[in-house]
């Protein structure tokens, strides 16, 4: 039985790569659920459903430390951190509805698997071409997601300025892209802080995915001798050390 279920979260058959994008799936319905009843007052209904939720993300975090041939390392992981925080949102509702948003670092974890990744590249002809375009993309979504939920947890009770979710990601939005209406400030010395996060580290993401959406397109294709990765898609000789390169390619011209 164990080796069953290794194989679902390690192996390379069809029904192990169906597992996977299931658990995929199922974290992005996480997500949205979060988005949807975040406007809305929680009731029984979405308290079950939560509740629910929590018990299919520590029946899988469970699975994945039965399976472990190392437990240990697997436990003082920074990702399962992601899965810890997930587990609590939603088994611990009284945390905070802040940590809601932080759901979608499941999803981050999830993506940034070695399997998962590696048959996203193969079943997705764009997601393999622009591999580092999703991921800037997905970094900066979180960021905001997390920031969001932050800026919602320890403002809403205190400040009237923040009365909802909607008003959280407003003012992540202008703060991360320096436009700064002023219209929404975040009082005191938390609040400060919380700004210089966003604008800091918030600006840092967004240069990167200008960066990576406005460079010239570089296709991974390891060279044998230096270890390149990063080539141009015409390329025949790596550009560090002059080794010829074979990138494959889709027989487009």
């Amino acid at each position: 039985m164990q080796n069953k279920v290794r194989e679902l979260y390690a192996g390379d058959s069809d029904t192990a790569h169906r597992f996977r994008y299931g658990l995929l799936i199922f974290d992005v319905t996480t997500i949205l659920f979060v988005i949807a009843t975040s406007f809305t007052q929680h009731g029984t209904v979405v308290e079950v459903i939560d509740a629910l939720f929590g018990v299919v993300i520590l029946t899988d975090f469970a699975a994945r430390i039965w399976v472990s041939t190392n437990r240990m390392r697997l436990l003082t992981r920074l990702t399962t951190l992601a899965d810890v925080i997930a587990l609590l949102s939603f088994l611990a509702p009284l945390a905070g509805e802040g940590l809601g948003f932080l759901r979608i670092l499941r999803t981050l974890r999830l993506l940034r698997t070695y399997q998962l990744s590696q048959r996203l590249k193969l079943d997705f002809p764009y997601f393999r071409r622009n591999e580092d375009v999703v991921f800037a993309i997905l970094n900066l979504a979180v960021f905001i997601f997390v920031m969001t939920g932050l800026i919602y947890a320890t403002q809403h009770k205190v400040n009237p300025q923040i009365r909802h979710y909607a008003d959280a990601l407003y003012f992540t939005v202008t703060a991360l892209t320096t436009t700064g209406f002023g219209d929404i400030t975040l009082p005191g010395t938390t609040g400060r802080m919380i700004s210089v996060l966003v604008m800091i580290f918030g600006v840092t993401l967004f240069l990167r995915l200008v960066q990576v959406l406005f460079r010239p397109n570089k296709v991974r294709q390891p060279c044998e001798t230096c270890g390149l990765v990063l080539h141009d898609a015409d390329a025949v000789h790596c550009k560090h050390c002059g080794q010829v390169i074979r990138i494959e390619t889709e027989g487009q011209t």
